[in-house]
């Protein structure tokens, strides 16, 4: 049942001198950090964690402002001369590309049971707009992806966190070496063997 999965902190979670308190909740929970680091990641790792070749996701980002779009009555075409979603997807991915390289990330790999399930619970919703209170999202944003696109740029949502076991072990693989990941006991889980 141990998992480990990725998170970024953001350059907003950063600049905002969130870093101390976001790791915090998930240290408060159990979650163990084995790995971190922080640095100014370079387009061509962006590229590869946002990779604009997988249709599936970029599609998945546009389609995420499109409804959002619809939810608050405003015309996609308006403020981006089309309504489909991979060519929206498509400027949104170059918005994220160009917001990570803007200030250093803090990356992080936690571990722990169900670590990826509960990180993203406690994360929230990527949309703070609809975040629920007590989430990181909920309690320290309030973007949405009208005013983020009305400002071309990507959603301030602090914190990215992988979206599966799949998911997690692609990006843990690609944002962190074997030797810089680190298993060692805590007060609550020791390790075995």
């Amino acid at each position: 049942m141990q998992e480990r999965t990725l998170i970024i902190l953001k350059p907003d979670a950063v600049q905002r001198g969130l870093i101390g308190d976001i790791i915090g909740r998930f240290e408060k929970m159990g979650l163990k950090i084995v790995g971190a680091k922080f640095f100014v990641p370079t387009t061509e790792l962006l590229n590869k964690h946002y990779p604009v070749d997988r249709e599936d996701f970029i599609t998945g980002m546009g389609q995420k402002t499109l409804d959002n779009y619809r939810e608050l009555g405003l015309d996609p075409k308006h403020y981006f001369g089309t309504d489909d979603a991979n060519k929206i997807g498509l400027v949104v991915q170059k918005w994220l590309v160009d917001f990570m390289i803007s200030a250093p990330v803090m990356a992080v790999v936690l571990e722990g049971p169900h670590a990826i399930e509960l990180v993203r619970k406690v994360r929230g919703h990527t949309l703070p707009l609809k975040a629920d209170p007590g989430t990181i999202t909920g309690d320290y944003s309030f973007d949405s992806s009208s005013l983020a696109n009305s400002e071309q740029r990507p959603i301030r949502n602090l914190v990215h966190a992988s979206g599966n076991k799949k998911e997690a072990e692609f990006e843990i693989d690609l944002w962190f070496k074997p030797d810089e990941l680190f298993d060692y006991s805590t007060a609550h889980l020791p390790v075995k063997g």
